[in-house]
């Protein structure tokens, strides 16, 4: 019986129906079996005759990805956070075709495959390229008081973006194919799109939840940041200036410094729904032993003197830390039969005999790209380092190493909780180069800035993969999408942040407070005098993280039946580095989504991931929308006009 989604060999392409749900559960059965019934079920009749990889299709999204890095270089220098924009790209993209298509400017509508591989355009180009701008770069130029030059800027940003987009090909097989981790907003992006694109009955539904919850969250952000653009005196009306009030009544000064307290923020929410309630259970718990136990514990013994999430972050970071790169580690080499059969294309460079391919083999990313772009990478970094502040080459060999297990850690975590800790990664490198190399907090910073840099490129790219997977798309034409956005991505970032931030003055001001550039700062001038620098409480703190996290690991092993009801070792350590109230946030969207589908599976089915991503589609689309409200005349006018 022929699947009617799945249309027969030389049929228009435009008219591949994304009416049933997408497999976001995945498939059963051995790591063959699970590859072979992807190929059949998910990428024939899609993948295979639909187009995909075009130039329109990259032209919007380097045009939406040069646009939207903008956005996340204000985020990241106001709050220390960045949008993922690959649901806002997809949006965007499809609006503006439409319009083109009524205008007459276009003749036929983006597939959905189009649709897909522009949006890794965009996130390569808006979220890859950016991220270590505001953290590591500004963190050098604070503590030198000078930039770095303009040409290394670019080489240094453009060669970074290279190592961590090519890195995550030999993982992407692994945890997207076989171990098929979710990706949270990977599977957003691709409900976005199925909803976009879909037809049928329940697919109307899905897509009517999708925006009904698209629109009430773009309210709900609105209400909560828009108020005071129209005017101040209408900002103690927000929702905002509301749940404020509520926290200093319930929680008083004291745990909101903890950040035991309540955010209203439903893109959060709705991630915790998509995560599932294992990680964000996880979280919560992790979240909650280390801002209600471990920091008022500290606190009460003179031991922890700070206040607020961006003190005491410094110090329950290395716990955290410890504890999601020793199970992270531990996971992969534990794989240790897949990540053999990952690297076995290694012979073909040498001359060695080659394997019959697989249909599967030939749409894949070669390995062969992996080991081209590492060593260009390489070499390239190797000089960079050595040219702007003399680090010696084996250092750079070192950081450049570490940088792969790093970002196996990294993109582990994401594809569990959503969120990549870059910054915890980095803090890692820090550590270790506080030893190798006492006092240069310049060598300290960069290498750190190497691990950091390819861990978020390498964890976007799997997250743009996963909505690929789901949807059927080529992965080797999507990793040529995601490589096109950095070319852009490097220049609009760079440019834009040479413009934005004239002068280290700026960094840590009212106006750009760049809370991420400051803990990377921190931990630098913390490290200066090399690794016995370390509180005891630092120390102690990673090799208990270290020890929850190989057991976390292990468990599981050694008692499979009870697996489910374990904590996940990522979402621990992730709770340690950031506020409780981003863990109290998931665990409420995962709460809800389960009890949605124990009490109503069918319903939760039809509207659970739909309105969880619609969520996270309008509350990013009108965060967006406000950032540039609020600051786009004055790019506008700092770019082209020299104000």
């Amino acid at each position: 019986m022929s699947n009617p989604d799945i249309p027969a060999p030389g049929k228009s392409t435009g008219e591949v129906n994304y009416d049933q749900p997408l497999r976001v559960d995945g498939f059963k059965g051995t790591a063959e079996e699970i590859e072979r019934q992807w190929f059949k079920e998910v990428y024939q009749g899609r993948g295979d005759v639909m187009p995909q990889l075009t130039l329109r299709a990259v032209v919007m999204g380097t045009v939406l990805g040069g646009v939207l890095s903008l956005t996340n270089l204000y985020i990241g220098l106001k709050a220390g956070w960045a949008f993922g924009v690959t649901i806002t790209a997809c949006i965007v993209s499809y609006a503006v075709w439409s319009v083109f298509l009524r205008l007459g400017f276009a003749k036929t509508p983006m597939t959905i495959l189009e649709n897909n591989c522009m949006q890794s355009t965009a996130s390569a180009a808006g979220y890859s390229t950016g991220t270590t701008l505001v953290s590591a770069f500004a963190a050098y130029f604070m503590i030198n008081n000078v930039a770095l030059p303009l040409g290394l800027t670019l080489a240094w940003v453009f060669f970074l973006a290279i190592l961590g987009v090519t890195m995550a090909i030999p993982m992407k097989r692994q945890m997207i194919n076989v171990e098929q981790l979710r990706f949270p907003t990977g599977i957003a992006s691709a409900e976005t799109l199925r909803a976009l694109y879909s037809k049928g009955q329940r697919a109307v539904q899905s897509a009517r939840a999708l925006t009904y919850a698209g629109v009430a969250a773009a309210v709900s952000q609105f209400w909560m940041d828009g108020l005071r653009l129209i005017s101040p005196r209408l900002e103690q009306f927000g929702l905002g200036a509301f749940v404020d009030r509520i926290d200093k009544v319930v929680f008083g000064p004291a745990w909101v410094g903890r950040t035991v307290t309540f955010v209203w923020d439903p893109i959060f929410i709705a991630a915790g729904t998509l995560m599932g309630i294992r990680a964000a259970a996880s979280i919560f718990f992790g979240g909650t032993l280390c801002w209600v136990v471990f920091v008022p514990m500290m606190q009460a013994r003179g031991i922890i003197t700070e206040t607020g999430y961006r003190g005491v972050v410094q110090w329950t970071l290395w716990g955290g830390v410890s504890c999601m790169v020793v199970s992270g580690l531990l996971a992969f080499f534990m794989q240790w039969r897949a990540i053999a059969k990952a690297f076995s294309g290694l012979r073909s460079l040498f001359g060695g005999a080659k394997a019959p391919a697989s249909e599967l083999d030939a749409i894949e990313t070669p390995m062969s790209w992996f080991f081209i772009g590492q060593l260009i990478s390489l070499v390239a970094l190797c000089w960079l380092a050595k040219v702007s502040f003399n680090m010696p080459i084996w250092q750079s060999v070192i950081a450049v190493a570490m940088s792969f297990f790093l970002a196996l850690v990294a993109c582990r975590v994401t594809g569990e909780t959503d969120t990549t800790p870059t910054g915890a990664m980095g803090k890692v490198t820090q550590l270790i180069f506080g030893a190798l190399n006492p006092g240069n907090m310049n060598v300290n910073l960069m290498s750190a800035n190497i691990t950091s840099s390819a861990a978020i490129s390498s964890a976007d790219l799997l997250t743009d993969l996963k909505s690929g997977y789901l949807l059927g798309a080529n992965p080797r034409k999507q990793f040529i999408a995601q490589f096109c956005g950095i070319f852009i991505g490097t220049v609009a970032t760079v440019l834009a942040f040479r413009v934005m931030v004239p002068t280290a003055s700026v960094l840590g001001s009212d106006q750009f407070p760049a809370p991420a550039a400051q803990t990377w700062r921190v931990v630098a001038l913390a490290l200066s005098k090399g690794f016995e620098s370390l509180a005891p409480v630092k120390l102690w703190s990673i090799a208990i993280g270290g020890l929850t996290g190989a057991l976390l690991t292990l468990l599981p092993l050694w008692f499979p039946r009870q697996a489910k009801w374990m904590p996940s070792a990522a979402g621990i350590g992730l709770s340690w580095t950031f506020h409780w109230y981003y863990g109290f946030l998931f665990f409420l969207g995962a709460i809800a989504g389960w009890l949605m589908e124990r009490k109503d599976p069918a319903r939760a089915e039809l509207y659970n991931f739909p309105v969880a991503s619609g969520v996270i589609a309008g509350g990013s689309l009108m965060g967006v929308a406000l950032i540039f409200w609020e600051n786009g005349p004055v790019v506008f006018r700092q770019i082209f006009g020299g104000g």
